[in-house]
């Protein structure tokens, strides 16, 4: 048996700035090519990883054209979606027993093309249109018809922060091997409804995000082979937005479609839930200021890098430094001229110089704002380092050449690329003992959870500025189908009863 596995990854923020080429799907050089995969992804806690253990325990022979992730950000250049789906077409000559997809479901293409996933689906289904496919998407895919119309299995992720992305490629991975040996037949059931539902309110652990997966977890647990609940992205600028659930039954479409219909009326009857409800940022650093002791998480989420933020906006440091905090912790600040300039002066130089602020945001009509401090450097690294928290287990990291400036009340860590906060090795790798800072300034929305909130005194969500703000109002959406809430939410009221 001879099975295709493949990664392509990214959640595309469609008001972000920052560019997404081929380089960004992975380390200096871009996504894993051919053995590269099984070198980088075999034996992580992926969904990748997932695939080629099943493969390997089912004796497959073992094909891995390309697997690539790249941070949150703006559209996916033309160029580097051709060439996943060239290498992924090629890869299907001859045609294999099974391809494993490893993908987002929610990538936009620079130049219009607002489906990626479903458009590489549609193009290996025309090139082999018998081929079982399955695939593994994020908790938060945009799913769309012609996705689930091009492929045989779908499962996503039930946790957020994500910690198991492995066994969502299990379960996909799995049922496609049991239809291969003639022990199911799957049938899917899709459908959607208009939410556009905020991250900050999809935590599994509680709320209607968590009512959502158990509705989930319910149907599969009575019979399904998986069920699905997808909170969508709502920072992509797409007619599919929203929340959409996926079920997987064994011949039977009907069962699928009721258990598709039911979680998605559990999700909208909490439909108010999934909008969150921000304070002033000033509010916020008051209580900041008010907790005793820490480390206190500021966690400055309008410039959120896993949501495609650009990871410069220094609004919540100058203010946070305005009322006095130190000891803050930040990491990281994507800056690759301030990092260049600090590489230069190198460790124990003192130097004045502007960080951050240097990417102007149009879509939201901000400008970039520079913060103009003076410090030390107190350390340079290649910015690399294997994660060993709960997410993304085993995965390197590539943060890009990496420094830390110290200006006497705050230590800043400093990247060329953006990274999310996923592991305390944003902070280890460069000298710093996270679990021993008075705060810790992370531009993070949920990742922190699993790593740094066990060891937090307190999490304060900060109100700051960025293309991942949770401000609807900042946000011009023009190909998103309407009516849509909460943007629309006089279009769902009842109607009044004409005899009261």
């Amino acid at each position: 048996m001879r099975l295709v596995i493949a990664q392509m990854m990214h959640e595309t923020n469609t008001f972000s700035p920052v560019p997404t080429p081929w380089e960004a799907f992975g380390g200096p050089r871009g996504p894993a090519l051919g053995r590269e995969v099984i070198e980088a992804l075999a034996g992580t806690r992926t969904a990748t990883g997932a695939f080629i253990d099943l493969a390997r325990a089912a004796g497959a022979e073992v094909v891995t054209p390309v697997a690539g992730n790249a941070s949150p950000s703006g559209p996916v250049d033309r160029a580097a979606f051709e060439r996943f789906c060239g290498l992924i077409l090629a890869a299907l000559e001859p045609r294999p027993e099974g391809l494993l997809l490893d993908l987002h479901g929610a990538m936009v293409v620079a130049g219009g093309l607002l489906d990626a996933e479903g458009e590489l689906l549609r193009r290996v289904r025309a090139a082999h249109p018998a081929l079982p496919i399955a695939v593994a998407l994020d908790l938060h895919a945009n799913v769309t018809a012609q996705m689930v119309t091009n492929c045989d299995v779908i499962a996503g992720y039930k946790t957020y922060p994500h910690v198991d992305m492995y066994e969502a490629g299990e379960r996909a991975g799995s049922i496609l091997l049991r239809a291969l040996r003639g022990e199911v037949r799957p049938v899917m059931a899709f459908g959607n409804r208009p939410v556009l539902a905020q991250t900050l309110c999809m935590a599994t652990a509680q709320g209607a995000m968590q009512a959502f997966v158990q509705a989930a977890q319910a149907a599969e647990a009575a019979g399904l082979l998986a069920a699905s609940a997808f909170g969508g992205f709502p920072l992509a600028d797409i007619p599919d937005a929203g929340l959409s659930a996926v079920t997987v039954a064994n011949a039977d479409e009907a069962s699928a479609r009721k258990a598709c219909e039911a979680m998605l009326d559990v999700a909208w009857a909490r439909r108010a839930e999934f909008i969150y409800e921000p304070e002033p940022l000033a509010r916020s650093l008051e209580r900041v200021r008010a907790c005793d002791g820490g480390p206190v998480l500021l966690l400055d989420h309008a410039d959120n890098c896993a949501s495609g933020g650009t990871q410069d906006t220094m609004t919540v440091l100058r203010e946070a430094l305005a009322i006095g905090l130190k000891g803050i912790d930040v990491g990281p600040i994507r800056d690759p001229e301030a990092v260049a300039q600090l590489i230069a002066a190198g460790v124990g130089a003192t130097l004045t110089l502007p960080l951050g602020g240097k990417m102007d945001m149009p879509s939201i009509g901000l400008r970039g704002e520079p913060l103009v401090l003076t410090g030390v450097v107190r350390a340079i690294t290649d910015g690399e380092y294997t994660i060993t928290g709960p997410q993304l287990t085993g995965v390197r990291a590539h943060m890009g050449r990496t420094a830390v400036l110290d200006t006497g009340v705050a230590r800043i860590v400093v990247t060329e690329r953006n990274q999310e906060p996923w592991d305390l090795g944003v902070f280890t790798s460069v000298g710093i003992d996270p679990t021993r800072s008075r705060y810790l300034l992370l531009k993070s929305r949920m990742y922190y959870r699993p790593v740094f909130l066990p060891f937090a005194r307190a999490a304060v969500e900060c109100d700051g500025s960025g293309v991942t703000s949770s401000d609807w109002r900042l946000f011009d959406y023009q190909h998103l189908r309407r009516p849509m809430y909460p943007l629309d939410a006089q279009a769902f009221e009842p109607a009044p009863d004409p005899h009261r």
